[in-house]
């Protein structure tokens, strides 16, 4: 068992394979777990399952993952639950910071959040920095969102251990000219649902939901229509950041 710190949440994590704890190895903390997350066989099986059913539903061969890879998510998924008794939720999305504030652009899987971002680091330079590019968590405070950096940073491991104010959600579409403008909740709360993680557990599922009504309140929701040209990091930073 080791301890670890996310989210300003200090926890211990037992698990079956020693490769899961490499993962959290930049969240290391000596200092007292507030709550435990410990994995089991039964868990790795479940993911292996859950794996399994998808890769049938998109029509992909089966694949067969390392357990401790599927340990890492059966981790996280519980951390997730955890996390949303103080007040923290998993997103899905690519998260950068630039003088301090987070900006949190989210879109179907393949759009081109990352890309985005990475048009940010292109335009901005050293004032941009990547708080986690897939699974950061997001803990809404009475007036604000924080935003915090996680070990699920995506296939290019960009990200780090960091926290941010969050200024602004964008949804990302394709389009061929670049277009940005302010959602309501309404409009965006579908795809908002769509990328927030969504745990079977009622009690944690209803915390989730509260939590994203909350944060929309909180912050500044937008749409961007993007052609993944500089110009379209151009247009969302100057109209975001004002």
């Amino acid at each position: 068992m080791r301890t670890y710190k996310i989210a300003d949440r200090c926890f211990a994590l037992k698990a079956v394979n020693d490769k899961v704890y490499d993962i959290y190895k930049d969240f290391a903390f000596d200092g007292e777990p507030e709550f435990e997350i410990e994995t089991t066989e039964e868990n790795i099986a479940f993911e292996r399952e859950k794996s399994d059913r998808e890769r049938e539903f998109e029509g992909l061969k089966p694949f067969k993952f390392a357990d401790d890879y599927l340990e890492t998510l059966a981790a996280y998924r519980k951390l997730a639950v955890k996390m949303t008794e103080y007040d923290t939720f998993l997103f899905h999305g690519s998260v950068i910071a630039v003088d301090g504030q987070a900006y949190l652009f989210t879109a179907k899987s393949g759009t081109g959040k990352s890309t985005h971002t990475r048009l940010w680091r292109q335009l901005l330079g050293d004032r941009a920095v990547m708080v986690n590019d897939d699974k950061p968590l997001l803990r809404v405070g009475e007036k604000e969102v924080t935003v915090y950096g996680t070990p699920y940073n995506g296939k290019h491991n960009l990200g780090c251990n960091m926290s941010a104010p969050l200024k602004a959600i964008c949804i990302i579409e394709r389009g061929e000219q670049n277009s940005i403008e302010r959602v309501t909740k309404e409009d965006a709360y579908s795809m908002l649902l769509q990328q927030v993680y969504r745990p079977t557990d009622p009690i944690a599922l209803s915390r989730t939901l509260t939590l994203i009504d909350k944060a929309c309140e909180r912050l500044s929701l937008y749409r961007l229509k993007a052609n993944m040209d500089i110009s379209a990091a151009e247009l969302s930073f100057s109209t975001m950041s004002k």
